[in-house]
């Protein structure tokens, strides 16, 4: 099944043990690809670093730093959020941004090793992050005991981890941090997508939902239903948690409280919670609700990160603190459970094979007829044709838009035209999943009348591929109005 779904998605993407992790400088046989640092402003200065992170595997990251830091400066990791092997460039805006306020930040390329599709450990990735960590308490005029991590959307499920395993870790920081399970939030954000496109009805109440039901079973999400909130819960360390109001990936209206809670119940009230105004997921700008991502940072982001980690490491974080706009989010999440076994991977892989022996089956078998010159008769009948071909399409056509929708995720705008509620794309899928049910019917009333033999044993697969397409269709949303 892993097979199917990774060319499923490689095809929607055409159409659209615990190991320690210490800091080490020396070159060891795994390693992560590098990637160059671009130049910096003047005021700044990077050095290139090397460390070992989760499995022994070695990452390379840039530690900036003011030209004339001081000493006993406080120091940052940046953790980056979900994809694999991001080069460390892609978070030099906010590295920048907080060196200037006189931090000594290391950004690191994410680990490609171990991190795809199919596999991923968030407890790998905080061994990454406490290498980095490492790698930072040892560098000249940096103080060990004030360096903390910033961990950025995924990176919010890093980070609490490698506080709660470490104390190595001053102060945390969130951004775009989501308190609730990984599948959970994901299912929230493509529903959201998609209403925010106008789409309502089955498509995004249940077909959604249905479809990350069987991503997860057929391992293609990890750790889908992971729970962030016991993490962290022992975190003891100063938190800082930002969300933009235009927030499309996180749920940021259910986040907070539920991380207050969890904080709170460790005994943790060093938190300051802070929203900003027209900013998005990763807290940068955006012009039109959250969907375009400016390289502008908040107003005001990097100035708070800076003072409140002089706050926090001198022992002075603020209690319990909560301010900014009321953040956007229109539609509550939904719990998403695990599969039942009649809609688990391995059966809707099933019922893709019988599909395709059903219909594909049926103009083949005429085709090989021809191509041998047999004799036996060729139903004349058009339903049989209409279930044939129709079937096809709205299988195929289902998957690789679901697919589509998977591979864009919560960043889909416009799921092409939209027409009373539904996607034109959905609404000619649903016009073929009906043409396939009613042509059944038309051919299951007929088949009995049809003389010879080899026909209705033909005839018969094909209505018995349309009877397992109907209740197909409902369960995924087709034949739903």
């Amino acid at each position: 099944m892993r097979l199917i779904l990774a060319a499923a998605a490689v095809a929607a993407t055409l159409l659209a043990p615990l190991a320690p992790a210490a800091a080490a400088t020396a070159t060891g046989p795994a390693t992560a690809a590098a990637a160059p640092l671009p130049g910096l402003p003047g005021d700044l200065v990077a050095q290139d670093v090397t460390f070992r992170g989760g499995g022994g595997l070695e990452l390379r990251g840039s530690v900036i730093s003011p030209v004339n830091a001081r000493d006993g400066r406080a120091g940052v990791v940046l953790v980056h959020g979900a994809g694999t092997g991001t080069p460390r460039r892609k978070l030099l805006g906010e590295a920048v941004a907080f060196a200037r306020k006189g931090l000594s930040v290391l950004i690191y390329d994410k680990r490609s090793q171990g991190y795809s599709l199919f596999d991923r450990s968030y407890t790998q990735l905080a061994d990454d992050a406490l290498g980095a960590v490492g790698v930072l308490r040892n560098r000249p005029g940096v103080d060990p005991g004030k360096v903390g991590a910033l961990g950025f959307s995924e990176g919010g499920w890093v980070v609490p981890i490698a506080a709660a395993r470490s104390t190595d870790i001053a102060f945390v920081i969130l951004v775009g941090a989501n308190a609730l399970p990984p599948l959970r939030q994901q299912t929230w954000a493509v529903a959201a997508g998609l209403r925010r496109a106008g789409v309502h009805g089955p498509l995004v109440e249940r077909t959604v939902p249905n479809l990350y039901r069987a991503v997860a079973d057929g391992g293609m999400f990890p750790e889908p239903f992971f729970d962030p909130a016991p993490m962290f819960a022992q975190v003891r360390r100063p938190v800082l948690a930002i969300w933009g109001v235009h927030d499309l990936l996180t749920p940021p209206r259910e986040t907070p409280p539920i991380m207050v809670q969890a904080l709170e119940k460790g005994g943790n009230r060093a938190y300051t919670f802070r929203f900003f105004a027209g900013a998005e997921h990763a807290a940068h700008l955006t012009p039109d609700g959250g969907v375009t991502r400016l390289p502008e940072l908040a107003p005001g982001y990097a100035d708070l990160v800076g003072s409140w980690v002089g706050e926090a490491t001198s022992g002075r974080a603020p209690v319990a603190s909560v301010s900014g706009p009321a953040p956007v989010q229109e539609d509550d999440t939904v719990e998403v459970a695990p599969a039942a076994w009649w809609e688990s991977a391995p059966v809707q892989l099933v019922a893709l094979a019988v599909f395709l022996v059903a219909f594909g089956g049926y103009p083949v078998v005429a085709l090989l007829r021809r191509i041998r010159r047999s004799a036996a008769p060729i139903s004349p009948l058009v339903a049989a044709r209409v279930v044939s071909g129709a079937g096809l399409a709205a299988v195929a056509g289902g998957f690789a838009y679901l697919f589509y929708l998977i591979m864009t995720g919560g960043k889909l705008a416009v799921p092409g035209p939209v027409v009373a509620e539904r996607p034109v794309i959905w609404l000619a899928l649903q016009a073929l999943a009906v043409a396939t049910v009613v042509a059944t019917l038309i051919v299951g009333m007929r088949w009995r009348r049809v003389a010879a033999k080899g026909e209705r044993v033909r005839l018969g697969v094909l209505v018995a591929g349309g009877a397992v397409f109907l209740p197909w269709a409902l369960y995924w949303g087709l034949a739903l109005p």
